[in-house]
């Protein structure tokens, strides 16, 4: 359980009759009991793991996955010899090919839809993939 979590069950609990309980999940126990006293969270405290969150959270909205968009066998470039379409560190823009994936005799341009910097590739020349799988991770960032 989070913060915020922990504040909306002690609320939820505040005007009911129970006076103890014990919640554990996993490895993580909370143990709560009810007085009359009012806890006290330091605000500081408080808005350091609130920072903390909007960081993790900026974080996760600058890296995106290319995943894709079909069924079959991923090349990364147009042919065994010949150069790659895009590798860890390119910068990628709208619209650029980045691979190809083959179906049944039938290849598909893998073209990016958003702007970045490849952070990591997760897919190698000839591997199958399936649909909505990750090809690429890019940062949106720069």
């Amino acid at each position: 359980m989070n913060l915020q979590e922990i504040k909306d069950f002690l609320k939820s609990i505040k005007n009911t009759d129970i006076e103890e309980m014990q919640y554990q999940s996993g490895d993580s126990s909370l143990y709560f009991k009810k007085t009359d006293v009012e806890p006290v969270i330091s605000i500081a405290k408080e808005s350091a793991l609130e920072k903390e969150e909007e960081k993790e959270e900026e974080k996760k909205q600058t890296f995106i996955a290319v995943k894709s968009t079909m069924v079959g066998t991923f090349s990364s470039a147009q042919s065994s010899d010949g150069a790659l379409f895009a590798k860890e560190g390119d910068v990628i823009t709208v619209g650029q090919k980045i691979g190809q994936i083959e179906a049944m005799k039938i290849i598909k341009d893998v073209n990016s839809e958003i702007k970045g910097k490849i952070v990591e590739v997760f897919i190698s020349n000839g591997q199958s993939v399936e649909y909505g799988q990750k090809l690429f991770l890019v940062d949106t960032s720069k």
